[in-house]
């Protein structure tokens, strides 16, 4: 054992990090290399192949991964019928990263459109039940422009 202090949090790392579940573990990663540009950081498999354990990158950041097990109370957005958590993309070319997404089988579920909030900004489901938000900025907006394209967004009276 070395005697050098361990890092706590590993240089490679954030503070947070998404961990998703989904039944079919191994081919999601697949599905996001090809959807997403992901690169495969890693798996751990269970000697049945399924994932104990994986890790992907986008871009600078890390989502963990791990196979749908049922019995350990680890249940992916197929079998809860969805999920209230949508993992945010941001990108240089929302509507090539949107689109290319849809083509390694991801659901449109909101065309890319520019937003009141200085985005362009579109969402998909994958195909094992997780909403991806897929945005590039394409306009600095003050707190007030934003309210106001809210109200205007959101149908209130007067806006």
């Amino acid at each position: 054992m070395s005697t050098q202090a361990v890092q706590r949090i590993p240089q490679d790392m954030h503070t947070v990090t998404p961990h998703i579940v989904c039944a079919d573990a191994v081919s999601a990663i697949d599905f996001y290399v090809k959807a997403f540009g992901a690169t495969d950081a890693g798996k751990m498999l269970a000697p049945n192949g399924k994932l104990i354990h994986g890790m992907i990158r986008i871009g600078d950041s890390t989502i963990m991964l791990a196979e749908e097990t049922p019995e350990w109370g680890s249940i992916g957005p197929l079998t809860l019928k969805g999920s209230p958590v949508t993992l945010h993309l941001y990108v240089q070319d929302a509507d090539a990263a949107f689109q290319r997404a849809v083509d390694a089988g991801a659901t449109a579920v909101m065309p890319p459109s520019d937003m009141f909030w200085g985005d362009r900004y579109g969402v998909v489901k994958d195909p094992y039940g997780h909403s991806w938000s897929i945005a590039h900025h394409v306009r600095d907006m003050s707190p007030e422009e934003m309210q106001e394209g809210a109200a205007k967004a959101c149908g209130e009276p007067g806006a």
